[in-house]
């Protein structure tokens, strides 16, 4: 039996094999841990690291590698900056702006930080997913000390304004972070040039091995300083203690040097695909509607409603076919609709018809091709059920 078609790029990518080509002397050649730094095996892992951070560093637009914390993903990263920040700066405030669409692991690190005296504002968003910068001036206090936007989002593919809401952050003098697990590898990512002081990244979102992440923490204007959330040893500029994952963070750097290398062409063919799907599917079904902004997207996302199909039982009658979702990756195995597409300000009954494609570096168009047939074949079964 042939494998399904993998289309759920958003959750995770394979491991590109160039990817792993780099990782694998690190496994077993040069082992040295990167903190042993009085002999040579654990100098050589730490230079090999130092390299990593720097590269990455350079992609994200950083002053100084330094402000390249690496973690486990970012999740991590997400948990660490906003509980860092306000633990670190609640002397100051204690309100944080958030968005209702955001990541399930910053919404229940914001439902945590409740229990240890925040106030937070959800922001709402329009049908697109778009967070407006007039409600984000408007919902800003005096006691507010962090300002927390996603890039692009996991679900609908939306880009957020992200420089314009990094202009009014500074304006107030407000911390701005942003979970750009979903934009960074994909599209440009430019930590200074859009105001940002804190933003997180997961390496299997680009092509890169899964448990291993990062947090850009600014240094300049201003320099931050975050709580850690864990201890023993002061790694990372004392924010995040922990032998470093050393084949992981090489790993991760090899696939952000080869994501920035070829963004620009997969992002050309993942338009002309995702406009494929689209396309044919609403030849056959009119009634198929995107979900999200139709330009201002992630290339590679692909989330639409099948009014009257519904969307678990889609994935189950392709599921020898086609691997895709309904959202998150880590809510699916909750039976509830998706937050997201409630938020847009639909009802249950279109976020339970909505699906999402991922595709990727090595989505092809005879895959696409089958997709349409084999998806046209399972909603026509299922309307007529």
């Amino acid at each position: 039996m042939t494998k399904p078609i993998y289309l759920d790029h958003n959750a995770t990518t394979p491991l590109d094999k160039r990817v792993l080509d780099k990782m694998i002397p690190y496994f077993s050649e040069v082992y040295g841990n990167a903190s042993s730094i009085d002999h040579l095996h654990g100098h050589h892992a730490k230079q090999a690291v130092q390299q990593a951070r720097e590269d990455i560093a350079k992609i994200l637009g950083c002053r100084k590698s330094n402000e390249i914390i690496f973690t486990s993903g970012a999740t991590e990263s997400n948990n660490l900056a906003l509980i860092g920040v306000f633990r670190k700066y609640k002397d100051k405030g204690n309100h944080i702006i958030s968005s209702a669409i955001e990541h399930p692991c910053v919404l229940d690190t914001l439902e945590f930080l409740k229990g240890e005296g925040a106030d937070v504002t959800l922001l709402p968003v329009d049908k697109y997913g778009f967070v407006s910068t007039k409600d984000l001036e408007a919902t800003i206090k005096d006691d507010t000390i962090l300002i927390s936007i996603m890039f692009a989002n996991n679900e609908i593919g939306t880009i957020e304004p992200i420089k314009e809401i990094g202009e009014i952050a500074k304006a107030n003098n407000i911390l701005f972070h942003t979970d750009a697990a979903q934009a960074v590898g994909h599209i440009k990512v430019d930590a200074y040039e859009m105001n940002v002081d804190l933003l997180s990244f997961s390496a299997h979102k680009f092509y890169g091995p899964k448990g291993v992440g990062g947090l850009f923490v600014r240094t300049y204007s201003p320099f931050i300083k975050l709580s850690p959330i864990s201890f023993g040893g002061g790694h990372e500029r004392g924010m995040r203690s922990g032998t470093l994952n050393v084949p992981g963070i090489i790993g991760m750097a090899e696939a952000l040097n080869i994501a920035s290398r070829e963004m620009d062409k997969e992002n050309k063919k993942n338009c002309k695909l995702t406009k494929k799907i689209l396309t044919k599917l609403k030849q056959t079904f009119p009634d198929i509607e995107l979900n999200g902004d139709q330009k201002k997207r992630l290339s590679h996302n692909l989330n639409i409603t099948i009014p009257g199909v519904e969307n678990k039982a889609l994935i189950h009658i392709l599921k020898d076919k086609l691997s895709f979702s309904t959202g998150s990756a880590c809510t699916t195995t909750k039976v509830k609709p998706s937050h997201v597409i409630t938020a847009l300000g639909y009802d249950e009954e279109r976020a339970y018809s909505s699906i999402r494609f991922g595709l990727g570096r090595f989505t092809t168009e005879e895959e696409i091709d089958i997709t349409i047939d084999a998806l046209t074949k399972a909603v026509i079964k299922l309307r007529n059920m």
